[in-house]
């Protein structure tokens, strides 16, 4: 099938940092696209596209954006089949969506929800979107001005960073395993200013939020699709979200703090084997997984 060249739009700031997550309490975007069926008999003219955009330029896996195609096509006809892949750095196709008798000039929008086809949450990497006919016959060509348009590629990752803005991860007393009275450290400390936003590296479900003692204030997140639970402690203020909360990948979940048991501003930040935090998991060492989301976040 060829391909149809697309015009870019890059992203503001906010969404390239966050993967465009708003603050608690707003509306997540819509669910993703469906796929639809493919046309029975497809057919298509002598196609280009007229515009096209791609938002946020950076995504997470349920994140509160997820990445949207809206274009506009150019034919020879006036109804057209037409087959949307989304497809990684190396051309392979991960999910195909199906648009039967679209118009010349009627806007036209795809959400991906970062699924392959199989139903699996895809793999980091760079993604973009292909458009094309559904049959083989049709012949596409590129508009004019796609030549010198931009890239519409698109970062997805599984998984954010969870202190937005500078930050140390915690080496000696502040790794996972380290000395404690009568216990050893169960979490990955990693060192910001008091005041520094925290989002969820992974959204799901909120197991627990409240106020420990040593904890100080806390949130527990299932992880949607992981079987991993995430806790984050010694939140300066409780956590805007509550026990049952829905929360997705970069959203703000607190900000750091020192409360608890807790000597300097800094994020205690546990991951948990299934079936999860004090229900028969196990913690585990979350450094090498921090220092990766770190990368890119």
């Amino acid at each position: 099938m060829a391909a149809i060249a697309l015009l870019g739009v890059p992203a503001g700031s906010a969404a390239a940092t966050t993967g465009g997550a708003r603050p608690p309490g707003a509306t997540p975007t819509a669910n993703g696209s469906p796929t639809g069926p493919p046309s029975s008999e497809p057919s298509a003219g002598s196609l280009s596209v007229s515009s096209a955009r791609t938002t946020p330029r950076k995504s997470f896996y349920f994140g509160f954006h997820y990445p949207r195609l809206t274009f506009t096509i150019e034919s020879s006809q006036p109804q057209n089949d037409l087959r949307i892949d989304v497809v990684n750095r190396l051309g392979e196709v991960v999910q195909t969506f199906y648009r039967n008798d679209v118009a010349p000039g009627a806007p036209t929008g795809i959400r991906w929800d970062g699924a392959t086809a199989e139903g699996r949450p895809a793999r980091n990497g760079t993604y973009s979107f292909r458009i094309g006919p559904q049959g083989a016959t049709a012949s596409a060509r590129p508009s004019t001005a796609s030549s010198t348009a931009p890239s519409l590629s698109f970062s997805f990752y599984g998984y954010a960073f969870p202190v937005l803005g500078p930050h140390e991860l915690g080496m000696g007393a502040g790794r996972f395993g380290a000395a404690r009275t009568g216990h050893t450290h169960q979490g990955q400390d990693v060192m910001a200013e008091c005041g520094m936003p925290l989002v969820a590296a992974r959204g799901g479900e909120v197991q627990y939020a409240g106020f420990e003692g040593s904890a100080g204030n806390y949130v527990v997140i299932d992880g949607k699709g992981t079987g991993v639970d995430f806790m984050y402690a010694h939140l300066a203020e409780p956590s805007p979200l509550h026990t049952g909360d829905s929360v997705r990948t970069g959203q703000p979940i607190g900000i750091v703090g020192e409360t608890g048991d807790a000597t300097a501003c800094h994020l205690h930040f546990e991951m948990w084997s299934a079936p999860g935090w004090y229900e028969g998991g196990s913690p585990f060492d979350p450094l090498p997984y921090l220092e990766r989301w770190d990368r890119w976040s």
